[in-house]
């Protein structure tokens, strides 16, 4: 078990982030982390039953390594794990936390926002990434090949979280043609900021610490040189690193598990594992802000419910005709919502069925207490 006096890899880390950045001795206010009225207001009642606040920095096994005001934390997590791993504690999250000998955390604040996927075991779950984020800084390697259905599920997960995306093109240093890769990009991206970068040269670091606000969660698949990024915007060689093949750009995880870490200028950085499966679910509305411009021209279409295949005055499928509207990228927002709400449609079977089960448990009680009632007379 943990206290706050313990000095592991966590405590070591904060002191040298103090180090570098506080000028008292005192560790940093809570207000670093992300903590500000929306969640102190969820907090009073816990605080007048004697608990603390806390963010949860990594999930591991039935306990959490946590940050407090005092410094970390690791605590028992099993009052707030679940089977359901939408609602399982999620680093990001905001706890209450019982302090003492045995550290334990009680209760989970309500999530102001989450970055979630559909269950890789595609069961009706979804799992949360990260939770209450700020931006979601979306890493594409610019020395392997561009995947354009790949960029824009992401781009649609993030949109999906509330918070705001922000394209990441990493190993600038190796782009082939750093002009035609943004040509490709700018499109797939519509509202987003898309942020040039080298870790290797130090190029766009400034640029990305300054569009990065809040938490700021990082993902993107295996080998588009996360960790290093995360290592760049950090100041110090905190997450391993490997070799990716020349090929395809693909490398081995490095990050096994979702960490919180303080960066230097303030805010936090939540590292992720590579995506391999980015499922979406119940996510049209990140779906539709990827693909904004299909939106916008569907609103001219003839008839409200187009399915913009064949119908008459269907406007998307003239975009297409007169090559406004690229037909690779139509067929990819079909697939996107068709897949999100068929994720959805399990997920409200899997709740229904939940809720069916519970009136029946009822139904068989009331029977019999009825049955025991009759028998008493």
């Amino acid at each position: 078990m943990g206290s706050m006096s313990e000095q592991g890899p966590l405590s070591k880390g904060l002191t040298l982030y103090q180090s570098q950045s506080q000028p008292s001795s005192s560790l940093f206010g809570l207000s670093t982390l992300g903590w500000d009225d929306w969640f102190a207001g969820q907090f009073a009642e816990h605080a007048a039953a004697g608990l603390i606040p806390a963010r949860v920095v990594r999930v591991d096994r039935g306990f959490c390594d946590t940050l407090t005001a005092s410094g970390a934390v690791r605590a028992d997590s099993t009052a707030v794990t679940s089977l359901d791993p939408t609602y399982s504690v999620c680093t990001g999250d905001w706890a209450a936390l019982r302090p003492g000998p045995e550290p334990e955390i009680v209760a989970l604040l309500a999530r102001r926002s989450a970055i979630t996927r559909a269950s890789s075991d595609r069961t009706s779950h979804q799992q949360v990434l990260a939770a209450n984020i700020d931006s979601v800084a979306i890493a594409v390697s610019l020395s392997a090949p561009l995947n354009a259905g790949r960029i824009e599920r992401l781009l649609a997960l993030a949109w999906d979280s509330g918070a705001k995306p922000v394209l990441v093109l990493t190993k600038a240093d190796a782009a082939d043609d750093l002009d035609a890769a943004l040509a490709v990009l700018t499109p797939l991206a519509p509202g987003v900021d898309i942020v040039t970068t080298s870790a290797t040269t130090g190029m766009g670091l400034n640029l990305l610490s300054t569009t990065m606000t809040g938490t700021t969660v990082l993902i993107g698949p295996s080998g588009t040189g996360k960790s290093t990024l995360a290592n760049a915007l950090l100041g110090r060689e905190h997450l391993g690193t490997n070799e990716v093949r020349a090929s395809d750009g693909k490398g081995r995880h490095t990050t096994v598990r979702r960490e919180l870490l303080p960066l230097p200028g303030g805010g936090v950085l939540i590292d992720t594992p590579g995506l391999r499966a980015i499922g979406l679910q119940n996510a049209a509305d990140g779906v539709e802000q990827v693909f904004s411009e299909i939106e916008a021209y569907a609103r001219d279409c003839a008839f409200s419910d187009c399915q913009h295949r064949s119908e008459p005055g269907c406007a998307v499928q003239e975009a297409v005709r007169v090559g406004m509207l690229d037909a690779g990228r139509l067929d990819r927002y079909r697939k996107l919502l068709r897949e999100s709400e068929r994720a959805a449609s399990r997920g409200n079977a899997r709740e229904s069925s939940k809720q069916d089960k519970t009136k029946k448990a009822i139904t068989r009680d009331l029977r019999a207490t009825y049955q025991f009632r009759d028998r008493q007379r």
